[in-house]
């Protein structure tokens, strides 16, 4: 398994970090968890295409967990590549079809795309048939404690504790030949996400709260800090573990510095914290 990360950043704009978007490559299937705002850029600069991605999991409908989908799913259609396996929590469907449905936000430019005679002309000249059908994702709802079997790998959900009763939220794990990666999404320390990440070969887990910052009590309990994450890792006996989502006030050499000393103190494997367009072999 390859990991490639395409966002490691949260919903603040900020030219260094992407919001959340993380590849995971297994043989011919590409898995994309989560699609926030520039993940398809970094995705192009990665060397790959939207028309690339075969399956794309949503932990959750944050915008800095969603905002991308549009663009992805319309540019791999305008690619000509066959349609995006996509998979969620509700409601996944009344998404899509705000954007992709006849009366989506996007059927004006659908309606020009595949009617317009000129634009039919373009599509032909670029290997496409008429008539041009409009993007066509395949929608999978999901809730905790789904799994899904793919070409030689198996993924699992849990649980993640972040914006219930709102939204629903989810942590994912994929294992393929004995490895076994586990991604949090976002989420509060709970029995489920600590089962899930039990014996993990690779766990990518969110940090929204620096190393003892205080911040009031309701998402204190929500957003662990690199101490916390780590404690727990090591309760589950994960092998590596790396932290994501930082945000920027988190995002500097003193910041670092104590995440860094944190992990060090209370996980006995490999960690450290992502940046964005960084592989990593699972």
């Amino acid at each position: 398994m390859k990991l490639t990360i395409l966002g490691s950043g949260s919903p603040e704009a900020y030219k260094r970090r992407a919001s959340t978007g993380y590849l995971l490559e297994i043989g011919a299937d590409k898995i994309l968890f989560d699609c926030g705002g520039g993940v398809v850029d970094n995705l192009i600069r990665s060397d790959r295409l939207p028309a690339d991605i075969t399956h794309l999991f949503f932990s959750h409908y944050h915008s800095d967990h969603m905002m991308d989908y549009a663009r992805l799913v319309h540019a791999a259609w305008d690619e000509g590549g066959k349609p995006i396996k996509v998979f969620g929590p509700k409601p996944l469907a009344e998404i899509n079809d705000g954007y992709f449905g006849k009366d989506g936000v996007l059927k004006n430019d659908l309606c020009a795309r595949t009617e317009l005679p000129t634009s039919q002309q373009v599509w032909v000249a670029r290997g496409g048939t008429l008539p041009r059908p409009w993007p066509a994702p395949e929608i999978t709802e999901i809730e905790p404690g789904f799994s899904f079997n793919g070409d030689g790998w198996t993924l699992g959900t849990v649980q993640a504790t972040h914006a219930q009763p709102v939204l629903e939220c989810l942590a994912f794990s994929v294992e393929h030949e004995g490895k076994k990666f586990v991604y949090s999404g976002d989420t509060g320390i709970n029995d489920q996400v600590t089962a899930l990440c039990q014996d993990a070969d690779f766990l990518l887990h969110w940090c929204y709260r620096g190393s003892g910052e205080q911040v009031h009590p309701a998402l204190m309990s929500m957003s662990p800090d690199p101490g916390e994450v780590a404690r727990m890792a090591e309760k589950a006996e994960v092998k590596r573990l790396y932290l994501t989502h930082f945000r920027i006030h988190m995002d500097t050499e003193e910041g670092h510095a104590l995440a860094k000393a944190d992990l060090g103190s209370y996980f006995s494997g490999e960690s450290g914290i992502v940046e964005d367009l960084e592989n990593y072999e699972v």
